[in-house]
């Protein structure tokens, strides 16, 4: 078949709630991938940063051929060998003192909402029904109905109202903004610690210090989304270290199995996911034990194969290299680690045909918001690939 064939599949089945590249892939390794014509691409999207340690990483691939063929799932109504596993290691990496596992990122979010205002109402006090959450704009925390309700994206909001209420929404980067929302009935503040979906947006440092402090004063819960930054993206094992603070609640996921198992997880301190009590909340595969034998693998190669540290010199890198062949068209390069945005000016087009004039080159990346494409490799790209991306880069779009 060819890759006509598998779009017209795609075109006749499936829900037309996406508008993908033009490409069909079949195969990926490390940094690489390759389409059903066997053309080869690096990837600099890592699957929204889920494949942080490549793809089809070696240990991760033996530790899921092993575990399935141990035992795939009980469902939390039994114990299982991997799950103590999974949060003592888990909570020893990040410092936290107690995990909830899930599947996805958005579902990740929901429980920490449900959680923050469980504690809201035993711990803090706040009248039942009446606890406020304050919230970002332009933040991109998932797609469910009560997520998208205190989106500011127009898109992901139109015609799928009426909304979950009890959300505040503020401008990102504002200290005081937060300082002046918070009232007695406020629990909690989620905010991401770069906004990945709305265009790789960097806060001033000390932005995030300055959050928890705020938070701190008021005896509110600070929740950091760390879905997308977290797990070595942004040459921190989470982004929150570059602020050197600790959120009282963070959110993990995408590399948390590598690209192998959708897995994701609330980190909390135990004043908080203590209120929680059985019954209360739950998922048939959250803490499964291929998950948490996934998840293991996946951390332990990010720290002994020196992800991390790679994602601070490479990102670092391949900032220097965009920064010095941007010309006119270019409004600004920015980024952390081996999260980066090149943002375009309006006047120059839109990003999706520069997204596809790379495709054409051999690079596979993807617009946001119109103007910006972010580049965020995987985190085993090597100096040699990045010198290639920037090659590619300077000849595809700046004809250099």
């Amino acid at each position: 078949m060819k890759h006509q064939d598998y779009k017209a599949m795609e075109e006749k089945f499936g829900a037309h709630n996406y508008k993908p590249m033009e490409v069909v892939l079949k195969r990926g390794q490390g940094v690489w991938v390759w389409d059903v014509d066997d053309r080869k691409y690096l990837d600099c999207l890592s699957a929204y940063s889920a494949v942080n340690q490549g793809h089809c990483h070696p240990a991760i691939m033996q530790t899921m051929i092993e575990q399935a063929h141990n035992l795939t799932l009980t469902s939390r109504a039994f114990r299982n060998d991997q799950l103590g596993l999974f949060y003592s290691e888990l909570c020893a990496m990040t410092n936290s003192h107690k995990v909830l596992p899930m599947n996805s990122g958005a579902e990740a979010v929901e429980t920490v909402i449900k959680t923050v205002r469980k504690w809201g109402y035993t711990v803090k006090g706040v009248p039942e029904g009446e606890a406020e959450i304050i919230v970002c704009a332009d933040n991109f925390h998932g797609r469910t109905i009560t997520i998208v309700g205190f989106s500011t994206d127009e898109n992901s909001r139109k015609g799928f109202g009426p909304f979950t209420p009890g959300f505040k929404i503020i401008p990102f980067n504002d200290a005081n903004a937060l300082a002046d929302a918070i009232t007695p009935n406020t629990v909690g503040f989620l905010v991401e610690p770069i906004q990945g979906e709305a265009g790789v947006i960097v806060p001033d440092d000390g932005y995030l210090r300055e959050a928890k402090r705020i938070c701190g004063e008021n005896n509110v819960v600070l929740i950091l989304d760390e879905i997308q930054t977290g797990l070595g993206r942004t040459g921190k094992l989470l982004a929150e270290e570059h602020d050197g603070i600790e959120a009282d609640l963070t959110l993990i996921g995408k590399a948390l199995s590598g690209g192998f198992y959708p897995v994701s997880a609330v980190l909390s301190n135990s004043e908080v996911m203590d209120v929680l009590q059985p019954g209360e909340h739950g998922s048939t595969f959250g803490g499964n034990p291929l998950a948490c034998a996934v998840s293991r693998t996946a951390l332990k190669v990010l720290q002994e194969e020196g992800m991390i540290e790679n994602a601070a010199e490479m990102g670092a890198y391949f900032v220097d290299g965009l920064r010095s062949m941007a010309d006119n068209r270019v409004a600004d390069i920015r980024g952390r680690g081996l999260l980066i945005g090149m943002e375009f000016i309006p006047e120059a087009g839109g990003a999706r045909q520069y997204c596809e004039k790379l495709m054409g080159a051999g690079i596979l990346c993807k617009e946001t918001h119109d103007n910006i494409i972010r580049f965020a490799p995987p985190l085993v790209i090597s100096r040699d690939d990045v010198d290639w991306a920037l090659e590619t880069i300077k000849k595809a779009i700046f004809n250099i």
